[in-house]
């Protein structure tokens, strides 16, 4: 049976052959890093970001972190998902929704469409990091919403459906800094703002690239064989932590329980701007386009805190090196 996926067609996205002589089933963009150092004054990297199509062409909210080393949440905009115009002002979030507390620090956000609506959320500073929530139909006017959980959590990531009448969100709770811990856990909420049923997805140690924590990444894909969900899992070496990107297969209707795993990951430090930055060694997804017609997928990722990476592959090559294990 041919793999189907729940994607509209996506003509315009960012997308290169694969190179010459290559056999592997994912490849890097050629002209990586799509976007480096210094943005614009004042900001000193941007990385860990979402992209998504919009209205013909491509948008995105981006961490960037400025001179002083606090991120925040920024809107960019472009016409090919490569070549990216960032606004300076950031987005007018708050650390709690309705006493309007100002935002400590925003950083790491991800955006799901569900109906007409787009989500963004991001790790937000309320007395450590949680997952802060607000909507948009035009991303000119945002709803926020209730912080999601209590800290200390990070990683949230929106299903693009309801699943069983609720919306499903994954998750990492953790400690309050780069603390050696932190599993992958699914919420159902009937509102957005009510969180429970909570569910051990997966726990790190699966293998050694993720022995330390795991957390989500992309948006999840539907597919006839699962929610297709790229994540990042972390090891610590004697130099310090190793981030990498690994994918998995979830139930589509219990999303908890994974279908299939591989034990290798899909994208590893590799290339210089991902083993060289304000934080070397570090590959963290954050966003994937999909063409519904082609299957084709373009993987946004941060690379080394500094820079944002481009990948590809199809989303049928990912699914058979999944089930493959």
């Amino acid at each position: 049976m041919s793999l189907t996926v729940v994607a509209s067609a996506l003509p315009n996205m960012p997308w290169q052959d694969r190179p010459a002589g290559s056999s592997g089933y994912i490849w890097r963009h050629s002209g990586n890093p799509i976007i480096g150092r210094r943005p614009f004054p004042g900001a000193r990297s941007v990385y860990n970001s979402a992209v998504l199509p919009f209205a013909g062409k491509f948008i995105g909210v981006f961490r960037l972190d400025y001179e002083d080393v606090l991120p925040s949440v920024h809107l960019g905009h472009s016409e090919d998902g490569l070549k990216w115009t960032l606004d300076e002002k950031p987005l007018p979030f708050f650390s709690c929704a309705e006493d309007k507390r100002p935002m400590e620090y925003g950083y790491d956000p991800r955006v799901a469409k569900i109906g007409d609506d787009y989500y963004i959320h991001w790790c937000n500073g309320y007395y450590g990091p949680t997952v802060g929530i607000a909507r948009t139909r035009d991303f000119k006017t945002f709803e926020q919403l209730e912080n999601s959980f209590l800290p200390f959590n990070r990683n949230g990531v929106l299903f693009p459906r309801k699943i069983g009448g609720y919306y499903g969100m994954l998750s990492r709770p953790s400690g309050p800094g780069h603390n050696a811990f932190g599993d992958i856990f699914y919420s159902a909420s009937p509102d957005l703002t009510f969180w429970g049923k909570h569910r051990l997805v997966l726990e790190r140690g699966y293998s050694r690239w993720q022995r330390t924590k795991i957390g989500g990444g992309a948006t999840p894909i539907e597919t006839s064989e699962g929610w297709l969900t790229i994540y990042h899992g972390v090891m610590d070496t004697c130099n310090g932590f190793v981030y990498s990107a690994g994918a998995m297969l979830l139930d589509l209707e219990q999303p908890w329980k994974v279908v299939a795993k591989m034990k290798a990951p899909i994208l590893w430090p590799e290339a210089d701007y991902e083993t060289t930055g304000h934080v070397p060694n570090v590959v963290f997804p954050c966003a994937a386009l999909v063409d519904g017609a082609t299957h084709r997928m373009a993987i946004y990722y941060g690379s080394a805190d500094t820079h944002i990476g481009v990948a590809y592959t199809t989303v049928d090559a990912l699914v058979e090196q999944i089930k493959k294990g």
